[in-house]
């Protein structure tokens, strides 16, 4: 069934404000340095969808795209109208001759009025050959997983069993998952307000309950009021896995955006200090924090220079959220396929030990650090525990509660993740 929007002109602004986005990651900007985009709920809610409708489906769409045109290199502002276009069609939620005709319109908005005839002739080729240009294209392994070759050995190499379902992962919508804030309700009780509001879910976690159909923040019941916050199942296991407990001092080396942070002080009464390099991000910490009435000293600072925050007080539990490559969340980032490259792990996994050869001065003899990414690739995860163990013979890797898996692959339910724990020789 299709779900156009409200007129059709708003398409064409959204097919508009998309490539623009599109166009910035081509050129190698972040969606995460932009600005939300359009002017009002709906429009914002659109675009965002074309533009990781586009990503998602970047190798396959862009490889079509090539061999419909004759003109070889399509100038990068129509490339991404067309790719914007694509993934309208793709949806679903557009009858077809309304996506051309938009995309055709939305030519003026970019200021490319001489292109209408080439985007329309785009476009209903792709229509008609669609079936024949899948077949042509499936060879191509980028084309077929929607992922860089790089991006798609390593994890062919890593997960030789399960590597296709973990590239089939990326490339979907991401689930919706609500962490039930235990200070307000119960996970159960919840559920049942979920149901009566007409909002099926599932419980798949201690606080986590999995939506059968994600819905706007802000028709979430009592979200405003503190009773949840949105958070993915699988991130929800780093304060578990923390062993909590009233009275420790606590340190979340690197919080933004804050939903780690607010579950750590859901779970216990800890003195919690919460550090981010940067002044915005540290800002969302608090105002997650002042939504959830829950308090936290909120630092801006880089965390491996302890001499800039630290006061000399040993931490009992550390959660080191380090930045990665974000492959375990590529749904939710799907830019991070395109401006990823494989040299970036060298220097993705420098900054983790950093980061871990700082911290470990600051957690308690006896102490536990907890070490996470959202990722996938090995060079990342084991890789670095492995080097710090070898070189800090404080440090023993310990169990994860419950037997819990150190690597969480992205499946239906969650995100890719993992965890290692890390306790301090007494």
């Amino acid at each position: 069934m299709n779900v156009p929007l409200r007129r059709n002109a708003d398409l064409a602004e959204s097919l508009a404000r998309a490539s623009r986005s599109l166009a910035r990651v081509l050129q190698g900007g972040s969606l995460a340095d932009e600005r939300e985009p359009g002017r009002d709920a709906a429009t914002r809610a659109a675009v965002l969808d074309l533009v990781h409708g586009a990503l998602r489906r970047f190798g396959r769409d862009d490889a079509a795209l090539r061999a419909l045109s004759a003109r070889g290199q399509i100038e990068p502002a129509l490339r991404a109208l067309l790719l914007a276009a694509l993934a309208a069609l793709e949806s679903g939620r557009y009858a077809e001759y309304t996506v051309v005709d938009q995309a055709v319109r939305a030519c003026a908005r970019l200021h490319k009025p001489g292109a209408q005839g080439f985007v329309n002739a785009i476009l209903r080729a792709f229509l008609r050959n669609r079936v024949r240009l899948a077949a042509r294209l499936d060879p191509d392994k980028e084309s077929r997983f929607q992922h860089p070759a790089w991006w798609i050995e390593r994890v062919r190499n890593a997960y030789p069993d399960a590597w296709e379902r973990v590239l089939a992962a990326g490339n979907t919508h991401p689930p919706m998952c609500l962490r039930v804030n235990r200070r307000r309700t119960t996970p159960e009780d919840y559920l049942a307000r979920l149901i009566s509001d007409g909002m099926p879910a599932r419980r798949v976690g201690v606080s986590a309950l999995l939506l059968h159909k994600p819905v706007p923040v802000e028709r979430v019941p009592g979200f405003l009021q503190g009773d949840v916050s949105v958070q993915d199942a699988g991130a929800q296991r780093a304060a578990e896995l923390l062993e909590l407990a009233d009275g420790q001092r606590v340190l979340d080396a690197c919080a933004a955006p804050g939903g780690k942070t607010a579950h750590i002080l859901e779970l216990a009464d800890v003195e919690l200090t919460a550090l981010d390099i940067d002044p915005v991000r540290c800002r969302r910490v608090r105002q997650n924090l002042a939504r959830l009435e829950l308090r936290a000293e909120v630092r801006v600072a880089d965390c491996t220079r302890t001499g800039d925050w630290w006061d000399g007080r040993a931490f009992e539990r550390i959660l080191a959220d380090v930045p990665c490559s974000a492959s375990g969340i590529a749904r939710r980032r799907p830019d991070v396929k395109w401006l990823r490259r494989a040299s970036d792990l060298t220097g993705l996994a420098a900054q983790q030990s950093a980061i871990l050869r700082a911290l470990w001065q600051a957690l308690a003899a006896g102490g536990k650090l907890l070490y996470v990414t959202c990722s996938v690739f090995r060079e990342e995860n084991d890789a670095v525990i492995d080097a710090f163990l070898a070189c800090e013979p404080t440090a023993k890797r310990g169990v994860l509660t419950e037997g819990a898996p150190a690597q969480l692959l992205p499946d239906d339910g969650h995100d890719g993740f993992f965890f290692a724990i890390l306790e301090k020789a007494c």
